[in-house]
């Protein structure tokens, strides 16, 4: 799945912890992190995972909504083995092969992804927002529930309110209030999204609850094929 004006770039499995690495510090350099994205996006697809207990089998989900309206246009998952061993740092490769095929079942082609994790705020600035952005060429952005790195100072108690998240110096995202005094979450870019205007979308994604619409109904999606896939005793999603 790409758009126009993304070119993607083959996914590659890594043969191990180093490969994976050697991959995420090839391809920051390819990220495009000014955008500035699309600002008034018709479709938004949120991407989210959930394990097995015992990690040792996931379900990916995908759901694409209408951006005006938050209603899910389409949506898809796959249930498998995760693709990778369990490393810090290198947790989207886990996920990336079993996304991927999700992305690729849906008939509606969404303007924008927004990923239950973290893009530019990665201790390599290459976390799965970028990845997935770059491979698609599909604009993207991450939205993580707790910190990967950095420190902040704020922001304030009010939905809206916004500070800089910052990692050995360098704006790597930005923890925004979504809700009246409820905790913030972290936005950070992906690929071909600016970070204002990847702020202006979380909000726009957020009207009633802490975390933006796509992440909660991918969650859902995810939680149920899951349960369905352990009941039928760990059955793979082939297709």
């Amino acid at each position: 799945m790409s758009v126009d004006e993304g070119i993607p770039v083959p996914y590659v499995p890594p043969a191990d912890a180093a490969e994976a690495t050697r991959v995420q510090e090839e391809l920051r350099s390819r990220v495009d992190l000014v955008g500035p994205g699309p600002s008034a996006p018709a479709t938004v697809a949120g991407l989210d995972v959930a394990y097995a207990p015992d990690g040792d089998l996931l379900a990916a989900a995908v759901t694409v909504l209408d951006a005006a309206s938050l209603a899910v246009v389409d949506e898809a998952v796959c249930v498998g083995r995760p693709a990778f061993p369990y490393v810090p740092g290198l947790f989207a490769f886990r996920e990336m092969p079993a996304l991927l095929a999700a992305l690729d079942r849906l008939t509606v082609r969404p303007e924008l992804l927004v990923c239950d994790g973290h893009g530019l705020a990665h201790p390599r600035r290459f976390g799965l927002a970028c990845h997935l952005g770059l491979v698609t060429g599909v604009p993207a952005i991450g939205v993580g529930k707790t910190p990967l790195v950095g420190s902040w100072t704020g922001p304030g108690p009010e939905r809206g309110d916004s500070a800089d998240l910052r990692d050995e110096g360098e704006v790597v995202g930005r923890v925004l209030r979504t809700r009246d005094g409820v905790r913030p979450v972290f936005v950070s870019v992906g690929h071909r999204m600016g970070l204002d205007n990847a702020v202006d979308r979380v909000l726009a994604l957020t009207p009633r609850y802490r975390l933006p619409e796509t992440t909660r109904t991918a969650d859902q999606l995810c939680r149920r094929a899951l349960a369905a896939a352990v009941v039928s005793g760990g059955d793979l999603d082939r297709r």
